[in-house]
């Protein structure tokens, strides 16, 4: 008999960091080649390629390069592999320090769409209030997700609301999961900080080596029935240790001692399971699980601080936040054929658990009585999609394919109430005083009021000090139906255009349609035109309608009780916050492909106008005109609101060369990639109720917040030299300046020098199923720029020497791996 062999290859065309590739195979018999049915994020044509898609998307190979770096997080991982991602490691941020925000193109971290295996992903249910990066902005956090578990991450890198919904204003991110139907792979990874102090001595660490990192994964393949069917699993542990940098006590008075990396342990289950039930007909799963215990410094209460209780820390205390972080997704669906459509009918669930524990604490009102650790409560996000979508590639007309679908989304906030003592306040008598609490029964700070002028009576702060419990249980829910309706047309062999449209209803909003056009025009089959222009849309999250939060804060070194007040609730309506409603976008974009084989290509620049973008406004204080008299009733100093405060206009460039060439007797891979952006905040719109007060509902300070998502320009430098069973990397990325304002005034500028972090590594394949890979990363050592001026006054906002804006603050690491397979 005839046997039909075909031979399967991979055309990529972007270096070692990043892989652009489409699969094609040979028939032995006919000779013919063809590509291969590979989904690629931003096309519903199961036959285009990235190669030939009217929009630019990268196509990340994550297991290459996590075996060069010494990241071992998704987010980190792209923060170094993609010039137009960025994402900070924070400290001082409360639940940030476990989640780091991360944003495309430097919108929101809230404006970037995450899918899995092409499904809409859950939202963590935490909102970004201190740090640099997503003020009053929720997103998804890649970081749930293994990296042990990826094949590949694709980043759409263009408005895409019209195609997949809300949030895809910047773009889209597609974490696509292993499908190896057999074998096992597994990996071993250690790294360490070598720390050394940035400038003359400014900065100390508790040991010369710390942030010790274990990682430990497997990655199981297995075949399932005699049809085709696969199981793949996910088993991945990772230990983290404290990472300090302080600013040195000897020089500096720094009101924050314990700035750095938060310690973690973290542990992984994810699986992709494909089952063929019957001829054109197949079940598929993807579960997964994530927990997450994280111990984060919060500021210093010194010992004479008005939250102290010198009786139980006579030297002051640092509180821990501990934070116990779980994720579960659980994604099923049938997919089968009718005639010559394909259709896909799914369920995707997902939900996030966020509790905080504060550790090594008081109830300051409490006094020698006050517990030292504290259930503070927390919050949680649940998700549900089910959908039903197909398509069909049309022979009548030469490649033109359609695709339609619709949705249903149910999503349900949660915050879930602490202990009493993590949030109250008592009285001298230990009853929970109230706004009705006579002031003669609070409890002072002692040693305070013996000077109206100099030292009036203070009160001692309720609340589990360096993060207050929530004092509410609530539950709020909505439901979303949407239908989309998504084209492609190939013209001519050379040009190709495509039509999306979508339309979407939202029971706690109403409606909204969102479209994009889209062409790709082919002047040589090297050399291609592609551009874009879209419509797009952000629902306001749940937790941004609904989230409330007291906390105490440290501005300019001094301690103040703020009320974050939800946008339903009656102090938000007395400072006349309108209610939230959608951000709207109009994206545009325009570029050019280059592919002659050994070199490429992709400049790509862009356009994205957002009005009502939804962010936190300045803080409304006691001495308020229109809210002062109500803070003070509350015993608030200020308060902050969520709002479709500002309208941002962002315009920028992608480029991405890449050439590949034999040198020598082994084979170099080099990737140049940058990312420019310029955005410009375009308009901020103050309720009439408060004209005059510009400068306090969105101050220069949160405007400075928000520009500085991104650096101006990020640049990605990758060489990668193969030789037979040796292979060396070396990777500079360049990030540009990021200025900041402090607490002192609308002069007062905190500026981050440009800064270049350089990695390296060098692996030896001992057989083919045993590779070790040693280096380092930042092996000069660089820092964000010393804010030495701003430290002593607790001036920055992080409470640290620098402010986590750039590369991270941990310094040099080093770092060892092994990877293994049988």
């Amino acid at each position: 008999m005839n046997m039909r062999i075909k031979k399967i290859s991979v055309v990529f065309f972007l270096g070692a960091s990043t892989l652009y590739f489409a699969q094609t195979t040979k028939d032995s018999l006919s000779g013919e080649t063809t590509v291969d049915e590979v989904n690629i994020i931003g096309t519903r044509n199961k036959k285009r390629t990235v190669t030939n898609t009217a929009v630019p998307v990268d196509v990340i190979d994550v297991k290459q390069i996590s075996q060069s770096t010494g990241q071992v997080d998704v987010n980190q991982l792209l923060q170094f592999a993609a010039p137009s991602f960025n994402s900070n490691k924070q400290s001082g941020s409360d639940g940030a320090d476990a989640v780091d925000p991360a944003t495309l193109r430097g919108l929101g971290p809230d404006q970037t769409l995450l899918l899995l295996n092409g499904k809409r992903y859950h939202q963590s249910s935490l909102v970004n209030i201190f740090g640099t990066r997503g003020r009053g902005n929720s997103g998804s956090d890649l970081n749930t997700i293994p990296v042990a578990a990826i094949k590949r991450v694709e980043i759409l890198r263009d408005g895409a609301s019209a195609q997949y919904g809300s949030d895809a204003i910047a773009g889209v991110i597609n974490v696509v999961l292993n499908d190896r139907n057999h074998g096992f792979e597994g990996s071993a990874f250690y790294g360490a900080n070598l720390f050394k102090s940035p400038g003359d001595n400014d900065v100390v660490s508790d040991k010369k080596l710390d942030g010790n990192t274990f990682d430990f994964s497997g990655n199981l393949g297995t075949k399932i029935g005699t049809k085709g069917g696969f199981g793949n699993f996910t088993l991945e542990l990772i230990n983290k240790d404290y990472a300090i940098r302080n600013a040195n006590p000897e020089k500096y008075d720094a009101p924050r001692q314990r700035f750095g990396d938060a310690k973690s342990n973290n542990i992984y289950f994810f699986g992709n399971i494909e089952v063929p039930l019957t001829d054109g007909l197949t079940f598929y799963s993807q579960p997964g699980f994530s927990y997450r215990n994280t111990k984060a410094y919060a500021w210093t209460r010194s010992a004479d601080a008005d939250g102290n209780i010198p009786e139980i820390y006579p030297d002051g205390f640092n509180p821990i936040q501990n934070t116990k972080i779980s994720d579960f997704t659980f994604d099923n669906g049938l997919k089968f054929k009718l005639g010559d459509w394909d259709f896909d009918f799914y369920n995707a669930f997902g939900n996030n658990r966020f509790i905080y524990q504060i550790d090594n604490t008081i109830n300051a009102t409490l006094g020698v009585n006050s517990p030292t650790s504290f259930d503070a409560g927390g919050h949680s996000l649940s998700q549900n999609v089910t959908g039903i979508s197909t398509s069909k590639a049309f022979d009548f007309l030469e490649g033109f394919n359609l695709a339609m679908g619709t949705e249903f989304r149910y999503e349900k906030f949660n915050l879930i109430k602490g202990q009493e003592s993590s949030y109250a306040s008592y009285d001298i008598n230990g009853n929970v005083a109230t706004a009705d609490t006579p002031k003669e029964l609070l409890v002072q700070v002692p040693g305070s009021g013996t000077d109206p002028d100099t030292n009036p009576v203070r009160y001692r702060p309720g609340g589990s000090q360096g993060f207050p419990g929530y004092s509410t249980e609530l539950g709020k829910s909505r439901n979303n139906f949407a239908a989309y309706i998504d084209t492609e047309l190939d013209i001519t062999k050379n040009l190709m255009v495509s039509l999306a449209g979508r339309f979407e209803n939202y029971s706690d909003f109403g409606s909204t349609i969102n479209g994009k056009f889209a062409t790709r025009y082919a002047i040589t089959p090297q050399f291609a035109f592609r551009g874009s222009v879209s419509t797009g849309f952000r629902a306001p999250s749940l937790v941004q309608k609904y989230y409330s939060l007291q906390f105490t804060n440290f501005q300019g070194g001094n301690l103040v009780t703020v009320q974050l007040a939800s946008n339903d609730s009656e102090l938000a309506k007395e400072a006349f916050i309108p209610q939230l409603k959608q951000e709207t976008s109009v994206n545009g974009s325009a570029g050019f492909t280059f592919n002659s084989g050994k070199f490429t290509a992709t400049v790509d620049g862009y356009y994205i106008q957002v009005k009502d973008r939804i962010v936190l406004t300045g803080t409304f204080d006691t001495e308020d005109n229109v809210i002062g008299e109500t803070l003070t009733a509350l015993k608030v100093d200020q308060a902050q609101f969520f709002s479709n405060a500002v309208d941002t206009k962002s315009r920028g460039v992608d480029v991405i060369l890449t050439y590949t060439t034999d040198l020598g007797p082994g084979r170099l891979s080099t990737t140049l990639a940058g990312n420019y952006n310029d955005m410009q905040i375009t308009d901020v719109h103050t309720p009439p109720q408060l004209a005059g007060k510009e400068d306090v509902f969105l101050s220069p300070r949160e405007r400075a917040f928000i520009l500085a998502s991104a650096p101006k320009t990020k640049i990605n430098l990758n060489l990668n030299y193969k030789i037979q069973k040796f292979n060396a990397n070396l990777q500079l990325v360049r990030f540009d300046k990021v200025t900041l304002m402090g607490y002192a005034g609308p002069d007062d500028y905190q500026t981050y020098t440009p800064r270049v972090t350089t990695d390296f590594s060098v692996g030896y394949d001992f057989t083919k199923n045993l590779s070790w890979t040693i280096g380092g990363k930042n092996v000069f050592n660089r820092y964000s720029t010393l804010q030495y001026g701003a430290v002593s006054d607790g001036n920055t906002e992080s409470g640290g020497i620098f402010d986590p804006v750039q590369m991270g603050f941990s310094g040099r690491q080093i770092f060892t791996r092994v990877n293994f397979k049988f």
